[in-house]
């Protein structure tokens, strides 16, 4: 039931956001000294307690997700469930029956199919007599599409905050989509990662009930329930899912034999995973293979990827003393072209899926950052610098660098055009061109030009947390040096909380980085803190400015 710690701060055990501790004399914001307090959960429905929830959606169906809180634990909860298409719950279009089992801890995931391209539908659930909260939901659209909006979060760390983020996503009405990019909760205990709110259990996930226990407590959460009432989620996982720094054979934050075997709290994360979440198990037969694509008509390949459990080599040791905190060298093993992120049989899927065609723009939804980001800048010929982060692909650049040979057209393949890289992971906001040589301004050579942006292949969005901490860094200190041996990232924010929401037509894809004011309490307070765009056959990012709302959005659920 978890190990004992000499702290109880999880700090230490995040070698990879380590700089953001060490630069400029900062620390992070652990909202250590607020009380546990917990957010007031719908309690109001003791039968539907975890609210309903829905995602995966396809053209013609969605999975509908609740959980039954039994009477008897030693029988399935049976029950019905239906989808209309108006908030009445009166033009219903499908309905059916469930049963909720005890060897699925009493969780409730319908296949909703028959339904139509691009609308927006209603749904319920109902167990002896009592009904459940009315949920939102929406298919893909065909076809020709115009316009797409959709919100993008990761790091919801239930420890260390409130989820305002979410709170603000339910409120609009005009979201096609929620993109959620992984750490959609955190294995730690009480106290060891954030001490805003207690954790239950108590302390760190191991087994199957431990991963049930917490994921029941992010769904009792108001505001989770909120957005997943409200909006379909496009869920993967990163590594708190299971544990920090999860690659295939194991984790940073599990030590083999003292607790347990990999492989069976893998599976009990994983187990839990598919049964609390709105997904669509992609492999019956290998539960961590995850990776898909969806389509949005004729504009947009949504493809998601797999990047921990199926096929990641181990993170290697950063040793290099610097300013921000141990970095590394392209050398010795880092430049090993047989360590890989994705595996052979992933990246072969992933070099088909960009090159489809049909739609107008492709973006890659993974968990870690594909830009490069350097404590010391230098060019490719003079080794490329000193790299910070050895569990993003900084620490995987043989396959970053297959990947963008795919990109370019360099292996024998048409280049892949209008890409842009959703990303998670890092608990701050970051907008990149993407390039293989950004320290270097010769173009002739392959390098890049930050005043133009020339030399750029792709573009990337990297979100903030819901919750976890950044880096308190009021003078901007260290994010002028990180832009300073960084060039291509054009705006960096590393100390507040929120969501991106993109707003994407043809010509254009907008982000912008929605900031919360606080988590360490409720609040209804959000700005948004800046906008840059891509457009179409440009490959680099301009300044934007904020996007407007959708005119006359289907109605919010009841």
């Amino acid at each position: 039931m978890g190990r004992p710690r000499q702290t109880p701060d999880a700090r230490d055990t995040h070698p990879r956001r380590a700089f953001f501790r060490r630069s400029g004399g900062a620390a992070l914001a652990m909202a250590a000294g607020f009380p546990a307090l917990g957010l007031p959960a719908s309690t109001s429905n003791t039968v539907f307690a975890h609210g309903v929830a829905s995602g995966d959606p396809l053209s013609d169906r969605v999975i509908l997700w609740t959980r039954v809180s039994p009477t008897r634990l030693d029988r399935p909860a049976r029950g019905t469930w239906l989808v209309a298409r108006d908030t009445a719950l009166q033009d219903i279009v499908r309905s059916g029956s469930f049963a909720s089992k005890p060897e699925q801890d009493f969780t409730v995931k319908i296949d909703a199919t028959g339904l139509q391209p691009g609308q927006t539908y209603y749904y319920q659930f109902k167990h002896s007599g009592t009904a459940s909260p009315i949920g939102r939901t929406r298919t893909l659209p065909v076809g020709a599409v115009d316009r797409l909006r959709c919100a993008v979060v990761s790091c919801s760390n239930f420890a260390a905050g409130y989820f305002n983020a979410y709170a603000r996503l339910a409120e609009r009405a005009d979201l096609d989509l929620v993109i959620h990019l992984g750490d959609y909760l955190y294995e730690y205990g009480s106290g060891q990662y954030g001490s805003v709110r207690a954790c239950e259990p108590g302390t760190e996930l191991l087994s199957l009930s431990d991963y049930r226990q917490r994921h029941a407590q992010y769904k009792r959460d108001a505001d989770a329930q909120a957005m997943h009432r409200q909006h379909p989620v496009v869920a993967i996982w990163d590594d708190h899912e299971m544990a920090n720094d999860a690659w295939q054979g194991g984790a940073q934050n599990h030590t083999e034999g003292l607790e347990g075997p990999w492989s069976a709290r893998k599976d009990a994360a994983l187990q839990a995973y598919l049964e609390w979440m709105p997904v669509r198990q992609v492999d019956r037969t290998d539960p961590s293979k995850s990776q898909r694509s969806l389509a949005f008509g004729d504009l947009i390949s949504l493809i998601l990827l797999e990047g921990r459990l199926s096929a990641r080599s181990q993170q290697l040791e950063a040793t290099i003393p610097t300013l921000l905190g141990p970095a590394f060298a392209q050398t010795d093993a880092f430049a090993d072209p047989n360590r890989s992120l994705l595996g052979t049989s992933q990246e072969s899927w992933l070099t088909k899926q960009l090159r489809r065609t049909g739609t107008r723009w492709k973006m890659l939804g993974q968990g870690v950052m594909f830009a490069q980001l350097k404590a010391v800048g230098d060019t490719l010929a003079q080794g490329g610098g000193l790299f910070l982060n050895s569990d993003q692909w900084d620490g995987y650049q043989p396959a970053r660098d297959r990947l963008y040979k795919v990109i370019r057209g360099q292996d024998g393949g048409k280049p892949v055009r209008n890409l842009v890289v959703l990303t998670g992971d890092i608990h701050s906001s970051w907008a990149a061109d993407l390039c293989q040589d950004p320290n270097n301004p010769d173009l002739s050579s392959g390098g890049y030009d930050p005043s133009s942006g020339q030399g750029a292949v792709a573009v990337e969005f990297v979100g903030t947390s819901v919750t976890s901490p950044g880096l308190d860094d009021p003078k901007g200190t260290t994010t002028a040096y990180m832009r300073s041996q960084n060039p291509h990232f054009k705006y960096v924010n590393l100390d507040q909380r929120g969501y991106m929401l993109l707003d994407i037509s043809h010509s254009r894809v907008v982000c912008e980085w929605w900031h919360v004011a606080t988590v360490a309490q409720v609040d209804a307070r959000q700005t948004m803190a800046a906008a840059f765009q891509v457009r179409d056959g440009v490959g680099h990012l301009e300044a934007a400015a904020q996007t407007a709302s959708r005119n006359n959005p289907p109605a919010l659920a009841p």
